[in-house]
Order: C-alpha cells, then structure tokens, then sequence
C-alpha cells in the first residue's frame, strides 16, 4: 500500500506535516518503538510509529531521523498523547531527510493504524505472494553462493524479461546478464545514481541515457567493508554499488519491487564475500605502511614484504617494481570532519581493480591501507627478468644495461595519474557534489625497499600538488613535483638544524609556556592549502580563533604566511624537523 492511502483513511486521523511529494512510497509493515537507535530491527518500507520517548532536547530530532532514513523507512508518525504538539525539530528533521512525518490525534490507538497497515497489506500481496515466495526460494538457492551475482541477473533475465548490471560507484561493471554495458553507458549510471542519493531521494531512481530508460537500485555495502556507525550518506554514496535495470520501475507493483530489493540484498551478500577477500591483503598493505612510516630498517620491510609475497604477488614474483598512490576524501562545510579514510580506501581499491587501469587480475594484488584521512596503495608492478649481457661486454657493464632494461619496462607499465582519473572523474564528482574532494598522488616506480618510505612522501607530495588544483577530483604524479622535494634529503644536518631552529624555535616555546599548540596549527593551515574553513573545521576551531592563531605565528616569526615564499619556508621546516 502507498502513504497516500493512510492518509486519505479518516478513521486512523493522520496530519501531514511534511514529505507530500514521497507520498507514493510503498508501505512494507508497521513497526512501533521509542528507541533513539531502532536501526537493527528495520529493514526497510516500514511505517514507524513513535511516542517520541525518546526525545529528551531539541539535538535528538536529527540523529533519530537520520537514523530512520538510513534504513529506508517509508515514513514517521508520531503521536501527540503524552507530549502534545509534534516539536518543530522533528519536522524541519524530516523535511531536510525527505522523511514524510505525520502527526497522530491524541485520540487514535497505534494499535489501531497497527492492524489497518497489516490487514492491507497482506491484503494486496495476497495474490502475487506465492510467485514471489517461490522466485525468492530460486534466488537464493542460486545466488551469490552458487556462482557470483550473474547467476542472480540470469533469473531476472528468464523469468521476468529483465535485462540488469550491477555497478560500481565509478560505473565500471561488476556483473551483466547479456551483452555488457558501454563503458560510457555505466559512467553516466553511476553519475546519475549518485548525484540523486546526494539529494536524498529514496530509489529506485529513474535515469534515461541516450534514448534508454533505466532504473536504479542502491545495494547498501553493510559489510567488513562498510564505514561502521551511522552513515552520512556522503560516506555511503561513495561505496555503495547499485542495480541498474533496463525498466522504468516507477510503476511497478510493489510485489516487484520487493523482488527487486531482495535481488540487492542478495548481491550485498557477494559484495560482503569480496569485502572479506581483501581483508588479508588490507592487513598486510597496513603492516609495511606502518614500518615505512616508522622508518623501519629497509631489510625489515624487505622481509616483510616476502612474507607477503604469496597474497601480494600472484604470478608476479617476488622482486617487482612498486608504485605508492595516496589519496584522500575531504569535506566543507560544517560536516568537514567526517572520516574520509575508509572512504578513500574504498575509492583506490575501486579505481585500482579496474584491468583498464592495472591490467588483467589486478583485483587479486591491489593492496590499500588507511592512516586517518589518507588511503595508502602498494601497486607491484611486473618484474622483469634480467636482460642476457650482451657480446662483447664486461658483466658489469651488462648488468648496467639489464638494470637500465628492467627500469624502462617499469616506466612502460607504471601507473599514470591523469590514466587513473580519465574513466571515472564524471561519475565520482557528481558523488563528491559541490562539499567533497578526492585528491590522489602517483610515486615513480621503485625497485626495492629501500625506495618505499621516498616513493609514500613522493605520493604524498603529489597529492598536495593536485590538492591545489581546481575541481572535485584531481590527480598529480612525480613528475609534477618541485625540485625542492628531490633535493631535501641531501640537506646537511647542521643547516637543517639552523634553519628549522630560526623559523619552529620561536614557535615551540611559546608552545611550552602557553600550550597554544602553534605548531599543531601550522603544520594543519600548510596541509589544508591555506583554507581558513577547511583547517578551522578540522582543529574544531572557530575561523576568528585560526586567525588569531596564524597573527600570532606570523607575529613570532616574522613571516607572512599570506606569501608563497614564506608558506614554503615552513613547509620545509616541518619537513626537516
């Protein structure tokens, strides 16, 4: 039954205080609860009824709400018995949710509503309920388990005439029943699907795409691999994958639609198995980050690394070339200190598994860590056996040209920053909207160890390259770096000492005797690109606070942080530090 017909019903006394254009959403069951988390006994379409005992202040409102809309939950009605009129946090909460709220008269029993939603319900599924029941029995004793998502889109095929192909977030298809989708075709899905979860619609959403109607699913990724807590949907519109049918589904019984949805859920399923497949993998790319990053002795992470080997290096041996990619997913506005790690690790794996990119198999040795904001990538890059010296050389000399060989073909097959965008920069920025960001850096290639920790701080230095660029998603490889960056480490020790003690000493003791964390500042104003409301929203401070933090810097020092040169002059003191 729809929520329009609720509301059209006098004798169970219903006010619409917001939502009237989701009226036509499908209503699945009824549920009853004062709980201030009911997500894990809601499955979706229910109509949830509220006391609103678990209100206690205004804050309440959105949490609540955010929680039912998350779930998927047709609509709120809450009751006015014991509190009187619904407070207008909860409705401006609904409205910004697109969560339809009604008002229940104090003098209507939620029992009541209770047995009219259950009786029509049943009612008007009376008929098609054996052929679901038995359609959902083949599904799921053919699904994901018995031979991977294709299996599933084979029976929509057969059985209801349905062409389907699911997606991921960069539109790169994951599985097809039939002739597999143009990749220009899946891109503009993907951008549509996650520009209209951006605005909060419900799906199925409608798409058209040169003449051809589609309608789109969300599979929510609730998983090892999903983001744990409350999801923004900012978070999960960037993981998710989606249905795409070739149907306009606007109109389709809501015993169709059911099917349709237990089709997402069992596809969840292999997107978990997948998710739990590069669970090893995960660990290990976070071990060898963790001893690159605590400047581990290269023969630690060499053996590291060949423990690794049979996970990282199928068929590839176990001396390849490596590149180190970073990336990261940024936020504005008020919201800008949401997580952005497991979000952007998400991303590199999606753009890294993509063969167009990596090459055949890349799925199996994509191996992405996150530290915080940043997702960090080791990309093994095919060995390349030793080139045969050739007459009339010394063996010196030949293995010269064998090294020089080898490092060309790694060059040759090495991942290029504008190569690893091209495909996807449409889809992910109309996720990214107009409030997010995703930055990546590319390292050259190394052929050891020894060259991991400079390859993770090229990267990085290139991802603050392509973090001062315009657009919503932007790359930098090494070879955009400046000099500065190649020549730090050949510094010598004592000017390093005299340079950063001339600009960071002043800094450091007024730290000590005030505990103003100046440097903590400036170290995070450098790394937001000089943005008062990026570095404000992530030190928690109010923008007037940053400045006065920043004066008292520049105050201190000498120096104009508005300036370039004196921005650099900083940032290379830090780095030496």
């Amino acid at each position: 039954m729809r929520l329009r017909a609720l509301l059209d019903t006098d004798a169970l006394g219903l006010r619409l205080l917001g939502g009237e254009d989701e009226l036509d959403r499908s209503v699945r069951g009824v549920m009853t609860t004062d709980l201030r988390d009911p997500s894990r006994y809601l499955s979706g379409g229910e109509l949830v009824l509220t006391g609103l005992a678990w209100r206690r202040g205004a804050s309440d409102s959105e949490p609540f709400v955010r929680i039912l809309a998350g779930a998927g939950v047709a609509g709120l009605a809450a009751g006015e018995a014991e509190l009187g009129p619904i407070p207008d946090d909860l409705v401006d909460a609904c409205l910004r949710h697109r969560l339809p709220l009604f008002a229940v008269d104090e003098t209507v029993a939620f029992a009541t509503i209770t047995e009219h939603v259950v009786r029509q319900v049943s009612g008007e599924r009376a008929g098609d309920l054996a052929a679901v029941v038995d359609r959902h029995r083949r599904l799921m004793t053919s699904g994901p388990a018995g031979g991977g998502p294709e299996v599933v889109l084979d029976l929509l095929t057969s059985d209801l005439d349905l062409r389907a192909w699911v997606l991921s977030p960069t539109g790169r298809q994951i599985a097809g029943a039939g002739q597999p989708l143009a990749g220009h075709v899946g891109a503009s899905l993907a951008g549509q699907h996650l520009a209209a979860t951006r605005t909060g619609r419900r799906g199925p959403h409608r798409a058209e795409v040169a003449g051809t109607t589609y309608s789109l699913f969300p599979i929510r990724n609730n998983g090892r691999g999903a983001v744990p807590g409350p999801r923004d949907v900012r978070e999960s519109v960037l993981s998710d994958w989606l249905l795409a049918v070739e149907a306009d589904a606007s109109d389709w019984p809501a015993a169709r639609l059911d099917l349709l949805q237990g089709v997402t859920q069992l596809i969840a399923v292999e997107r978990d198995r997948r998710d739990a497949a590069r669970t090893v993998r995960r660990r290990l790319a976070q071990e060898v980050l963790e001893l690159v990053q605590a400047g581990a002795a290269p023969a630690e992470i060499a053996a590291r690394l060949r423990v690794a080997a049979p996970v990282l290096l199928p068929g590839l041996g176990t001396a390849p070339h490596w590149q180190v990619v970073v990336a990261r997913v940024e936020w504005a506005g008020e919201d800008a200190d949401l997580p952005g790690g497991q979000v952007a690790q998400a991303l590199l794996e999606e753009i890294l598994v993509d063969p167009a990119v990596t090459g055949p198999d890349s799925a199996d040795r994509i191996a992405v860590a996150h530290t915080g904001d940043e997702a960090v990538a080791l990309v093994p890059l095919p060995a390349v056996a030793p080139a045969p010296a050739p007459g009339g050389t010394s063996g010196d000399e030949g293995a010269d040209m064998a090294s020089e060989d080898r490092d060309g073909e790694a060059r040759d097959t090495a991942l290029h920053a504008d190569a690893l965008l091209a495909a996807v920069r449409d889809p992910l920025s109309a996720g990214l909207a107009d409030d997010g960001r995703l930055t990546l850096g590319v390292s050259a290639a190394v052929h050891s160890a020894e060259g991991l920790r400079g390859a993770l701080e090229e990267a990085r230095h290139a991802r603050r390259v392509a973090a001062a660029r315009p657009g919503r998603v932007c790359a930098a490889g090494h070879h955009e770096l400046a000099s500065h960056v190649l020549l730090l480490p050949f510094v010598p020790d004592d000017v390093r000492r005299a340079f950063t003690a001339r600009l960071l000493d002043p800094l450091r003791d007024y730290d000590r005797r005030h505990r103003a964390e100046l440097i903590e500042t400036l170290e995070a104003f450098l790394d937001c690109d000089g943005s008062w409301t990026r570095c404000a929203a992530r030190l928690h401070l109010h923008v007037n606070t940053l400045r006065y933090r920043v004066g008292r810097i520049e105050q201190l020092t000498g120096r104009d942080l508005s300036r370039l040169e004196d921005k650099l002059d900083f940032f290379l003191a830090l780095r030496m530090s």
